[in-house]
């Protein structure tokens, strides 16, 4: 089963600084239909203007996964943790107890980022964040786990559930391979570029839900950058 959900039909709300689309029903957009996709919480697509952000609030119980594709986010939080997080940069933070962070766009153009959230596999624990660089030319032609919970992924940043992360980059005309199991549900959006998941056509910014399938196939149909998500 592949599911396509157009970016032009995603709920979503512009604030005037941040211009956020939602793939899954959060804050002031709810779909009681479209709550999850498996663990899988939330996958904003935010445009945040410059010289502004998310002030300090708190979080609890939740992986939370941010994919730069444009400019920068700077992370600060009430362990201490800084960090300034660039384009095709990853940073994770495990709310666990309880976490209080702020994330600003303090860049002169406009910062777009994915934030994707992900259920732990337990409730509690230590509160955490971490960051690092993910050069694209080390992805292209393949998916590269950017965040796991297993521990075989060492190359990874660590996150508390049953899922990974994983970004590609594709010239046209190629084609890749992912592994999935039907058992488990994975959700990709192509960042840029037009694509062929099993078939299906993809433009820059659907997403693709995805569940019974074996094995991914993805063609690009143009220049592409992916970032997928596999889940229980």
């Amino acid at each position: 089963m592949i599911e396509v959900r157009p970016f032009n039909k995603l709920g979503g709300a512009n604030h005037g600084w941040l211009n956020a689309k939602h793939h899954f029903s959060f804050a002031e957009y709810h779909d009681p239909k479209n709550m999850n996709w498996g663990a899988l919480r939330v996958w904003n697509d935010d445009e945040i203007a410059p010289n502004t952000g998310f002030p300090p609030h708190p979080h609890a119980n939740m992986e939370i996964i941010t994919y730069v594709r444009k400019g920068a986010i700077t992370h600060k939080d009430s362990l201490g943790n800084e960090g300034r997080t660039e384009a095709g940069d990853v940073q994770v933070m495990s709310a666990g107890s309880g976490i209080r962070h702020a994330e600003y766009n303090l860049e002169p153009e406009t910062t777009t980022l994915f934030q994707i959230w992900i259920e732990p596999r337990k409730s509690g624990g230590q509160p955490s964040w971490g960051a690092k660089p993910f050069p694209k030319g080390d992805r292209s032609g393949k998916f590269v786990t950017l965040a796991s919970g297993f521990d075989n992924d060492n190359d990874a940043l660590p996150i508390r559930a049953d899922a990974r992360v994983l970004g590609a980059t594709v010239k046209a005309g190629e084609t890749i391979e992912y592994s999935l199991g039907a058992a488990r549900h994975a959700y990709l959006v192509p960042a840029t570029g037009k694509i062929e998941v099993n078939g299906t056509a993809l433009n820059a910014r659907d997403g693709a839900a995805i569940k019974g399938v074996e094995v991914l196939t993805v063609t690009a149909l143009e220049d592409a950058e992916l970032v997928l998500v596999d889940a229980a």
